[in-house]
């Protein structure tokens, strides 16, 4: 079912069963008696491993901080005891596998914090673009729980679904059709249970017909002027279901087979060929070309689409430190971006949110926060790219009720023009995040910022300490979680070191009971 492209990769051509080839892949990879096990290198290993480490303590911190949907999810879990489950995140108390990724995949999603994804692979022509976040690792921690498993192999795991749903997301993009993006997530979810814990090809191939034919998620979740629990749950609850078609399947369920050459499937249904799937799918087994090196970190809470912005505006801080010491010479702050930024982040409905769902999708919010916080800093702004990340780094805290009714950032909000780019900035991306900020002073300068393609976070930046401002998002956001999150990360980041025993004390650490967010 695939053909070999090099020692490092297979192709699972589109005149092939690519759910069996996908089931197959997995078992090869993951699976307890492969031959050929997946063989990444260290800095496959070392960048999921940040990955991993930057969504947990965002999970965290979400349910420290008694956000609605995790806290609902965290209790619906709880609700469900078994003796053949998993713990949740804060506990030891075993649930339904499936309850607890639940749980812990909403709340690693909660704040849209951790790392994202645009499909973007040009030396093999797949560059369709799609969306996708690092929220699936409760997935392989579980499934490597479940099947007495070490920290390794949980490793190996995260390796290959971000590897699935990370080339999915290159060469099928699910947001031109209105589809959520989190589909990609819950085939490799899917896909990755099962490897986990002995699953065949041909039962792989099964869920991931289920999860495909019953259960397709609609970006109507993520439209409207203020958005609902839905939209970071959506991660969680395809998640769910991947893993209750698996578990269904290797109970002997027969789903469709076939799914992406299935001309009643989306796939064929949006992109319709004469038989084949829209596309071929190489997947990488060993070496260092893994999707996941493609990924991008946020150094904060913000929709990843305002990366660039965000960029500019501290390169122009750095530039013109005077900005800050009389902001009301600021006359109009004008934002230039591509298309889908200037779509969705930039959509007039989000103009004035007033919930923190759609605040951290709203363009104009994020940057007038950012933008207010280097006011407030003063003649104590920072001097240098790294430091300044670090000190404006925007936390839950500025989309508190407090921080998106103050008056000062309503007032710098108003004076954003966003305007798209065209093709000049949209044939750009997903490359980067072509994105420009000019500043109209009352003077009569204009202070730009020039193009950002590779804001700090994203994968092709080279400049920006991102370890470092990393260690400080870890660090707030494990403050805001943990009394002891210095001991809890240090666990976390000692992952492949864990046997399966010690595997099962992952999640045994005490969460924060603070409140105050919904």
């Amino acid at each position: 079912m695939t053909t070999m492209t090099s020692k490092d990769s297979v192709t699972l051509a589109r005149n092939t069963n690519q759910a069996f080839g996908i089931g197959e892949f997995a078992v090869r990879f993951l699976g307890p008696d492969s031959k050929q096990p997946g063989s990444p290198d260290q800095s496959v290993r070392d960048r999921t491993m940040m990955f991993f480490t930057d969504s947990i303590l965002c999970g965290v911190s979400a349910l420290a901080l008694g956000t609605n949907a995790p806290r609902i999810l965290r209790e619906e879990a709880l609700d469900y005891p078994a003796e053949d489950g998993v713990p949740v995140m804060g506990s030891t108390s075993k649930v339904k596998a499936e309850k607890a990724i639940l749980a812990n995949c909403s709340a690693v999603r909660e704040w849209d914090s951790n790392g994202t994804n645009f499909g973007f692979r040009p030396e093999h022509g797949h560059v369709a673009g799609e969306f996708g976040h690092n929220d699936f690792y409760s997935v392989a921690i579980a499934a490597a729980q479940l099947a007495g498993r070490s920290g390794e192999d949980a490793l190996l795991g995260m390796i290959l679904l971000d590897e699935i749903r990370g080339r999915l997301a290159e060469v099928f993009s699910l947001k031109s059709y209105k589809i959520d993006h989190v589909v990609h997530g819950a085939i490799a979810s899917a896909a990755v249970y099962g490897a986990m814990l002995g699953a065949t090809a041909e039962q792989i191939e099964s869920a991931i017909g289920m999860c495909v034919a019953h259960f397709i998620p609609w970006r109507a979740i993520r439209a409207g002027k203020q958005l609902s629990d839905s939209k970071g749950a959506s991660a969680a609850i395809s998640t769910e279901v991947a893993i209750v078609s698996m578990q269904r399947s290797m109970r002997g369920f027969i789903g469709p087979k076939d799914i992406f050459r299935n001309p009643e499937a989306i796939w064929r249904q949006f992109e319709p060929t004469d038989g084949d799937a829209p596309f071929d799918l190489i997947l990488s087994h060993s070496g260092s070309d893994f999707a996941v090196m493609g990924m991008h970190f946020k150094l904060g809470l913000y929709e990843h689409q305002s990366a660039g912005a965000l960029q500019g505006l501290i390169n122009l801080l750095l530039e013109n430190p005077e900005i800050t010491t009389d902001p009301t010479q600021i006359k109009t702050i004008k934002v230039t971006a591509y298309e889908p930024a200037f779509g969705i982040i930039g959509d007039p409905a989000k103009r004035d949110p007033r919930t923190r769902q759609s605040a951290d999708h709203s363009m104009v919010f994020i940057l007038s926060r950012k933008l207010r916080k280097a006011i407030l800093a003063g003649q104590d702004l920072a001097s240098d790219n790294d430091a300044m990340w670090k000190q404006l780094m925007l936390m839950p805290e500025d989309y508190s009720d407090e921080a998106l009714f103050d008056e000062q950032t309503r007032a710098l909000m108003q004076l954003i023009e966003f305007e798209h780019g065209g093709e000049e900035y949209d044939s750009r991306y997903p490359d980067g995040i072509p994105t420009s900020i000019v500043l109209q002073m009352a003077d009569g300068r204009e202070l730009d910022s020039g193009l950002v393609m590779y804001p700090s976070g994203h994968a092709r930046n080279e400049s920006a300490d991102l370890k470092g401002i990393l260690a400080t998002k870890f660090s707030r956001m494990g403050e805001l979680g943990m009394d002891d999150h210095a001991a809890s990360v240090e666990k976390l980041n000692n992952l492949t070191a864990l046997d399966a025993d010690q595997l099962w004390t992952l999640w045994d650490f005490d969460i924060k009971d603070v409140g105050g967010f919904s």
